[in-house]
């Protein structure tokens, strides 16, 4: 069932207007997810420009197809989340160390300054955060090649 009070649209600069249904408008809307791995679908603040929440979503499932799509859209270029598949070496298992991997969006090096920058989710999957501040998932441990788990069980 679809119920909401508002109806989000692009202005000429691309950013997200929301409508409000007392006719109250809002530009460069930012939709934030709550559990962006745990759930993705749920949870989801618009965010105004001045930095307070506007709107909760939820369920993304209940917003109208067209406000959706936008959000969806927004989402993605906003959240860059490479997952990692395979550790195909490392430099050191010392911190620092360098790590060449295989991501789903394809191969790149990144940086772990500290074991700490590992963060585990559940039991199977974890966090990775590099020395540029971008955070790489492993959705699953047990899904990796036995090299790859060799060389992460060396950090955990």
């Amino acid at each position: 069932m679809i119920t909401q009070d508002f109806h989000l649209t692009r202005n000429a600069a691309g950013r997200l207007v929301l409508s409000g249904a007392q006719g109250e408008i809002h530009e460069g809307v930012v939709p934030v997810r709550a559990f962006p791995i745990s759930a993705p679908g749920e949870g989801i603040s618009l965010i105004g420009d001045d930095g307070h929440e506007l709107r909760w979503i939820n369920n993304l499932n209940d917003v109208a197809e067209a406000s959706r799509i936008l959000i969806e859209a927004e989402l993605i270029q906003r959240e860059f989340m490479p997952e990692i598949i395979r550790i195909r070496q490392v430099s050191s298992f010392a911190t620092p160390s360098k790590w060449q991997v295989t991501t789903n969006r394809g191969d790149t090096e990144l940086l772990l300054k500290a074991e700490d920058h590992i963060r585990r989710l559940t039991n199977t999957s974890l966090l990775v955060t590099d020395g540029h501040g971008v955070s790489f998932l492993i959705n699953n441990i047990e899904t990796l090649d036995k090299h790859s788990r060799k060389l992460l069980e060396r950090f955990l």
